[in-house]
């Protein structure tokens, strides 16, 4: 099981020496991967949009292959993933290009993790339909895939077409793995169908996430594909429990085939809690901590 980090920009901030710091100091421990948000737009703070759920500008993210492509340069062999890029908001071609070169620049450490998003303010700024926004994600996906795997190609969609086109620099895999993140039906069709892993949030370690996992592995199958080819990422948090409590999840999650955790020192939902702390230090021995106490399980 390979163990990662978010980055908690929200607390530390988004300057390249904090960054740079964090990223190397959790390589140099043995973390394996990064794990960066992805916020586009967000309304004003300050404003009450009637009880709606609104992302805001509250706090700042850098945009992820920006983000990935600096750090890059600063570490040797820590992975990145996001988590998770809202697909529909961006043109197919041009995230099919950026991960391209991200993926040549950092020698094949990226995972593009994708959703759908909920925040339609930043569909509204980036003049991106809200509504059609999942199957619109869905046909995204084979259309990258398709520029990913040849030098040129013929694609007709309900929203993409091309006529002999193609990007240069490709993978050298022919393929950027796409991660998706979701719970919902559909998500769990796609991920069947094109996806390379899948990493949902909303799943403590019990009987609810064997069951979703069998789900997906059903579907996989029924696909002709092989349940083993798709992995399986869960965010974990320093924040709650002790370390006995820690061994027996990352246990239970390694048993059950999850192939990532990712441990997250910011996010509070569904089952999750942030640390106490807000400072760099703080995060830092706050990961420092879990990764000793898990080790040897990994």
């Amino acid at each position: 099981m390979q163990l990662g980090a978010s980055l908690p920009v929200g607390d530390i901030g988004t300057g390249p020496t904090v960054l740079r710091d964090y990223a190397q100091a959790a390589e140099g421990m043995g973390y394996t991967y990064l794990l960066g948000p992805d916020h586009v737009l967000g309304g004003n703070p300050s404003v009450d949009y009637g009880g709606k759920r609104v992302g805001t500008t509250a706090t700042a993210y850098h945009d992820p292959f920006v983000l990935f492509a600096f750090l890059t340069g600063v570490t040797r062999k820590m992975g990145f993933a996001s988590g998770v890029v809202i697909l529909a908001q961006r043109q197919a071609a041009l995230v099919a290009k950026q991960a391209a070169c991200l993926d040549e620049l950092c020698e094949g450490r990226f995972r593009l993790g994708i959703g759908v998003g909920w925040n339609e303010i930043e569909f509204q700024g980036l003049g991106m339909d809200f509504h059609t926004r999942g199957k619109r994600s869905a046909e995204q996906v084979r259309f990258m895939q398709a520029l990913w795997a040849k030098p040129s190609i013929t694609f007709k969609g309900e929203f993409h077409q091309l006529d002999d086109g193609g990007i240069n620099p490709r993978p050298k895999s022919g393929r950027v793995p796409i991660w998706f993140g979701g719970h919902a039906e559909a998500t769990f069709r796609r991920t069947a169908k094109y996806g390379d892993g899948f990493m949902p949030l909303a799943y403590p370690a019990g009987d609810e996430a064997l069951k979703a996992f069998d789900k997906l592995r059903a579907l996989i199958k029924a696909e002709g594909r092989d349940p083993a080819s798709v992995g399986l990422e869960v965010w974990v948090s320093p924040g709650i429990g002790n370390e006995d409590d820690w061994r027996r999840e990352i246990t239970f999650w390694k048993k059950a085939g999850v192939t990532h955790a990712a441990v997250h020192t910011t996010f509070g939902g569904f089952h999750h809690k942030r640390i106490a702390g807000t400072s760099f230090d703080d995060h830092l021995q706050a990961i420092t901590r879990y990764r000793k106490v898990v080790a040897d399980l990994l």
